[in-house]
């Protein structure tokens, strides 16, 4: 413990070194680094996909850069230092894992993930006091910067934590076969706008289709996304060997290229 305690201590002087001393460090504000840690973010994402623990242990470290950056810029500005942030989310773990520091019985993970959202809801309650009904809603706590679909899947998590989603599977799919009805149907009349709203509500109730199945969303369209790229890497190796074009090569060639990647069973096929 002694040893982790000198190696965050190192960072924080090396920050203070950094804010003080470079050009470039000085300048920073939270604004200028906000899309900078959302794509340390994504690399950290990146790594941990392709198991590269090297790489997950750099990204870490990068990504921890910024957290103490936030904290000096906090301090700077005298409303709050690496101390108070990280006292701030030890006192929110202990209020909401009543199951270790208090007196709550729990009978799995699902009681508590709902005492989570239960406590988390009525500490928003009384930070909000005297604040519209729209900020005191359970659906506040879903930034409006979170990418789309894990936001749907957040939103309808949320939500199902006070009853509201179908009783069952065949439900839902029911309601995938719905919305595409509705999009062919917005199709034929051709109003562009229709048209992506009803496209949206597909994607909705697959994200709903998604919970019920117990899958990841995200992680299972990232597996198809690398899938397609090695798929698709594999026409162009192939089509360079046999002195072709991508662009004189027909939908046809293409296609029989494909299916001998698939069945080639490559690593990303496999789960």
């Amino acid at each position: 413990m002694q040893n982790k305690a000198k190696a965050f201590i190192r960072l924080l002087e090396i920050m203070d070194d950094l804010r003080a001393q470079c050009p470039w460090d000085m300048k920073q504000t939270k604004e200028s680094l906000r899309l900078l840690t959302i794509e340390e973010t994504y690399e950290l994402s990146d790594a941990i996909l392709k198991n590269d623990l090297q790489a997950v242990k750099e990204e870490l470290g990068d990504l921890m850069l910024h957290l103490v950056f936030y904290s000096k810029l906090g301090e700077e500005e005298k409303v709050f230092d690496v101390a108070d942030v990280l006292h701030a989310v030890c006192d929110k773990l202990i209020r909401r894992h009543p199951h270790i520091y208090g007196d709550v019985t729990v009978d799995g993970e699902e009681d508590v993930k709902t005492n989570w959202e239960e406590i988390k809801r009525k500490e928003k309650l009384a930070n909000e006091k005297g604040l519209s009904n729209e900020i005191k809603s359970v659906l506040a706590g879903v930034p409006d910067a979170m990418p789309s679909l894990i936001k749907a899947y957040r939103l309808q998590e949320k939500t199902a934590q006070f009853g509201f989603e179908w009783d069952n599977i065949a439900d839902v799919k029911a309601k995938v076969e719905e919305e595409l009805s509705e999009l062919d149907e917005a199709i034929r009349l051709g109003v562009q706008k229709d048209i992506e709203g009803e496209y949206g509500d597909v994607l909705f109730a697959l994200v709903n289709y998604s919970r019920y199945l117990k899958l990841d969303p995200e992680a299972a369209l990232e597996r198809s996304n690398r899938k397609f790229k090695h798929r698709f890497q594999y026409i162009e190796e192939q089509a360079k060997l046999q002195g072709k074009d991508l662009k004189d090569m027909t939908l046809a060639e293409m296609d029989t290229l494909w299916n001998e990647a698939k069945k080639k069973a490559a690593k990303y096929d496999r789960p």
